[in-house]
């Protein structure tokens, strides 16, 4: 009977998968938040006319100037995204692709109206999504994983038969053998506490996971040359801006934590291809029309229009044409001078 159970959870867990990739057509949506959109440009038009001003705007700013630029875009089909997500992601597949996975790929992009960086991209954000969406069924699964794992088993053998992240079943196995959430915490970042299977197995099962392995450094260091990027390509073209890293220390001082902070926040009008832009948020990635990386983002952004009005995502290896986040306006690369992220991640 449980396992009936489970078969039931695991096959709606399954088709909650297959069904999500790719929203409803632009166009409806685009009618259904129509007032959301229209709210969002005036609220970015008024902004330094309110009292008391929206937080991180300084009390006391210079008269807005004017600025406007032209931004041209490049946007993905969905149905090229649709079709390259059949091929990007296999059963227990979830690290770092060989050579020759990668060159399979990009030649299959050669032929779609899609770059390999933007595949490759799309993949980890379906890794993401499955990793989350498969989180309840590896759960229910934690005693049988720890008996096979005390059988012999590997880590990484567990995750190609079950389609489980690697690092998030050494995770569930830890947890099954009593560890309490602060020791695995502590134990993952100091790996040398583990004993000689377990270190053995956390080094294999980090190896093969690039989405819920622990050193994610290197991610957060091309995220944040990408927003340097962006913010002094608009410095340089006499646009004021406030940069994420100064609202962080004095929200922290104002509030005691990070109330509202999007990488940039202009205390100049900005409009690009004519929308009014309030501030910015850089993504590091591709903007896929995937169904969790998509809520993900809208929710954020939705802060950030509650605050200032209607502002822009810039992707760094451009969108879907048919993503949408409400009250706001999306970007991929388009003038910005790239090469020294490029030098980075050579």
């Amino acid at each position: 009977m449980a396992e009936n159970r489970r078969n039931r959870r695991d096959s709606r867990s399954r088709n909650k998968q297959k069904n999500s990739h790719g929203n409803s057509p632009k166009k409806e949506l685009l009618k259904r938040h129509a007032e959301y959109f229209e709210s969002a440009k005036k609220q970015a038009w008024a902004r330094f006319d309110l009292d008391p001003l929206p937080i991180g705007i300084p009390e006391e700013h210079e008269p807005p100037q004017t600025h406007s630029f032209e931004w041209e875009n490049m946007p993905v089909s969905l149905k090229v995204e649709q079709k390259l997500a059949k091929i990007v992601v296999r059963k227990g597949e979830f690290g770092w692709l060989e050579d020759e996975r990668v060159q399979e790929i990009g030649e299959i992009v050669d032929n779609l109206d899609m770059t390999l960086d933007q595949a490759l991209s799309l993949r980890s954000a379906l890794l993401q999504q499955k990793t989350v969406y498969s989180h309840g069924r590896l759960q229910s699964r934690g005693k049988m994983l720890l008996r096979l794992y005390k059988e012999g088993l590997g880590i990484v053998e567990l995750s190609k038969r079950y389609d489980f992240p690697p690092m998030n079943i050494f995770r569930v196995i830890l947890k099954e053998m009593g560890w309490s959430k602060a020791r695995i915490k502590d134990t993952l970042r100091t790996p040398s506490k583990f004993k000689e299977r377990e270190r053995n197995e956390f080094e294999q099962a980090e190896a093969a996971d690039r989405i819920s392995n622990v050193d994610q450094s290197e991610t957060h260091e091309r995220a944040d040359l990408f927003e340097d990027i962006l913010a002094d390509w608009f410095e340089d073209q006499g646009v004021r801006v406030r940069r994420q890293g100064e609202m962080v220390k004095e929200q922290m001082m104002e509030h005691g934590r990070p109330v509202n902070t999007p990488d940039l926040l202009f205390l100049d009008h900005v409009t690009i291809n004519g929308e009014p832009i309030a501030w910015i948020d850089a993504k590091h990635f591709y903007g896929s029309d995937v169904d969790f990386q998509r809520k993900k983002i809208s929710k954020q952004a939705s802060r950030y229009v509650e605050s200032w009005g209607q502002g822009a995502l810039v992707f760094r290896h451009g969108f879907c044409e048919n993503l949408l986040v409400p009250g706001t306006v999306l970007l991929d690369s388009g003038p910005l001078d790239l090469s020294d992220l490029t030098t980075l991640t050579e």
